[in-house]
């Protein structure tokens, strides 16, 4: 019955306890407006130098596209007949899209990528 007693009595005293705080708060200032930024127009910030120029190429039933920037292959997307389409990207920006040499674990293996989900 104790325990219940000492429950009642913290349940009543709570209340009034937080009721009773420091006398000197002041209320937040009120948070300003963000600056406004102007929106490019479309015609503004259309550099051809930053799109990239694709080039289709039909080999068979296949078809490959290779993306450059200023003349620069950096990624090309295979598109088989049958499977899905799979991705060789420039990581180093050598113009190397596939391991070379004998092999070995030291040789940066970059596999073909494929887009496992897409939203």
């Amino acid at each position: 019955m104790h325990p219940m007693i000492l429950a009642l009595l913290l349940s009543i005293s709570l209340p009034a306890a937080a009721q009773s705080g420091p006398k000197d708060l002041q209320p937040i200032p009120d948070v300003p407006e963000p600056p406004e930024i102007p929106m490019p127009s479309p015609g503004d910030t259309d550099d051809p130098m930053l799109e990239p120029q694709v080039t289709i190429i039909k080999r068979g039933e296949d078809q490959i596209e290779e993306y450059r920037i200023n003349g620069h292959l950096y990624m090309i997307k295979v598109t088989p007949r049958i499977g899905l389409p799979y991705y060789l990207i420039d990581n180093q920006g050598d113009g190397t899209f596939s391991a070379g040499g004998s092999g070995g674990l030291d040789q940066n293996v970059r596999p073909p990528m494929w887009i496992l989900r897409q939203f």
